[in-house]
């Protein structure tokens, strides 16, 4: 990697460190009369519901949701019903309402960074400016590799980085920042990397679990849901199937907690769904 290239990669990295940590999912079920934070909508309870289906499209596909920290703004990636084409759309609070607009062409499957400065976009990133988002960039050659197939990168307030991988039989890899330096990817354990399709990785920005979908034998069919929770000695615990709540014999995908910690978002057959963060709470295995 030239070394200008590599600087800015660790400059980008280490910049997650200003934000704020991750906060616990609240103990009762949090409600809020805010028409400006979650696109107006009622908080679910322990059931999943749909999210947002009067400002969603059900006849395109909306997926992949998530929402900037101050919670104003909604983005999503939509493959149009008729054209086929994918594209990254957001909802901004405007004029006392919810106004859609378009980003840009989808690239990767995009996610924010903790501080929300910075937006993932597989091996690639746009940068937050005062006009709006940067042209996108190449997260340099440790990530850009031919024999990578980056779909989504998550990132930690520490700089660590958790991405799939399709051209290696769909696996997790990890790579963590020691001494300041960004260290060589490396796979995650078995404990992970079991089943098909294993993909679109979220890590807590705490690093405290880790949330992915894929397809094994003891799932409930389809892709399911998995968490798996950091052990005090820094490895992965045994992962955990999200249960039937969460898990249909259909497809559930691309996990995701909100930037307050209180709502889990994921996929259902193609749909937004969202549904109060205690499950993560009810999943964690007792000390």
């Amino acid at each position: 990697m030239k070394n200008g290239s590599f600087a800015f990669i660790l400059i980008c990295s280490l910049s997650l460190g200003a934000c704020t940590t991750n906060k616990k999912p609240q103990k009762e079920h949090a409600t809020t009369s805010n028409k400006e934070i979650y696109l107006g909508q009622k908080p679910p309870g322990l059931i999943p519901e749909i999210f947002a289906p009067k400002l969603l499209s059900l006849k395109h596909r909306d997926g992949s949701g998530f929402l900037s920290p101050d919670l104003k703004e909604f983005y999503f990636t939509r493959r149009n019903g008729d054209t086929k084409k994918w594209t990254l759309i957001v909802l901004k609070y405007q004029d006392k309402q919810w106004k859609e607009s378009v980003v840009g062409p989808r690239v990767g499957r995009p996610i924010f960074a903790p501080n929300g400065k910075m937006m993932h976009l597989g091996n690639k990133y746009m940068e937050s400016t005062k006009t709006g988002w940067s042209a996108i960039k190449s997260m340099g050659d440790m990530f850009d590799r031919k024999e990578f197939g980056i779909m989504r990168l998550s990132s930690s307030i520490k700089g660590t980085y958790v991405f799939d991988d399709y051209k290696s039989n769909d696996v997790l890899r990890i790579s963590t920042i020691k001494d300041g330096i960004r260290q060589e990817p490396k796979l995650l354990s078995k404990e992970i990397n079991v089943g098909k399709w294993t993909a679109h990785p979220f890590i807590a920005p705490d690093e405290s679990y880790l949330i992915w979908d894929s397809e094994r034998e003891n799932g409930y069919g389809g892709t399911d849901l998995y968490i798996s929770f950091k052990q005090k000695d820094g490895s992965w615990g045994t992962a955990i199937n999200m249960g039937d709540k969460i898990n249909t014999t259909g497809k559930e995908n691309g996990g995701y907690v909100s930037p307050d910690g209180k709502y889990f978002f994921f996929n259902r057959r193609f749909v937004i769904h969202w549904v109060d963060a205690n499950i993560i709470e009810e999943l964690r295995p007792k000390q």
